[in-house]
């Protein structure tokens, strides 16, 4: 009995410390994906240079964050006619691909913490009527897919974004730089480094999940053997009860 004991447990232990390795760097990863984009603030600067100085603003702000509905984000700036000022929207909503890509990174992390708690606290259950990974499989093929179509979604959001918030761009929405004579430049652009993190965070995800898949796919009856890995057999049980 105390062999089959030993057996058993080093096999179950052996077969946790593998589960949870796959769970644990889908739940890093996800952190990182939804933290860089849903945590992203950025502002842009531009200057409006009159003809009569005192009409100029060499410095305006222009402040946009997560989830990117940039045709709510209104600026002021001068229209070199006295102290005339005009209010103008950025052009864009970006918000549905953002969100998305977020959505999924959190539920992508719910899962994972859920699955590791599974395979740590509730092993047996797991493993009753092969249930357990068969649904842990088909998961992690819909949320393979979901992370290959929101990142490449985000992606395409991000770059949408950055021409939207090019103060090159910007400048030409101003009525005061339609004018020759007034100077309308950029002083400087947002930073990306932490919305092209996300992406790549994004890609990472989806390559940890289609690569769980054949982890996954093993613990399942459809794999040759998936199905007798782990049931202990009738003589086993007998021998426990005894």
């Amino acid at each position: 009995v105390s062999h089959i004991h030993r057996k058993r447990l080093t096999s179950a232990l052996k077969i946790r410390w593998i589960d949870i390795v796959h769970v644990i760097s889908p739940q890093l990863f996800a952190i990182f994906a939804f933290a860089t984009c849903g945590g992203y603030s950025g502002q842009l600067r531009v200057s409006v240079d009159c003809i009569n100085k005192s009409d100029s603003n060499l410095s305006i702000g222009i402040n946009f964050a997560y989830p990117f509905r940039l045709n709510r984000v209104e600026f002021d700036v001068p229209m070199c006619e006295g102290r005339r000022q005009e209010r103008l929207y950025l052009i864009g909503d970006f918000s549905s691909s953002a969100e998305f890509f977020v959505t999924i990174a959190v539920f992508s992390f719910l899962y994972s913490l859920l699955a590791t708690v599974v395979y740590i606290f509730f092993q047996n259950k797991y493993r009753e009527n092969n249930r357990g990974p068969l649904i842990d499989f088909i998961v992690t093929v819909v949320f393979s897919f979901m992370w290959l179509v929101s990142s490449s979604a985000w992606a395409k959001g991000l770059s949408d974004v950055k021409a939207a918030t090019d103060p090159d761009e910007v400048v030409l929405l101003m009525s005061a730089c339609k004018v020759q004579t007034n100077k309308c430049s950029s002083v400087y652009g947002p930073r990306w480094s932490g919305l092209n993190t996300s992406v790549v965070f994004g890609y990472l995800n989806f390559v940890l999940w289609a690569g769980n898949i054949w982890f996954v796919f093993k613990e399942t009856g459809w794999h040759k053997g998936g199905a007798a890995r782990y049931p202990a057999s009738s003589s086993e049980k007998q021998s426990l009860q005894k």
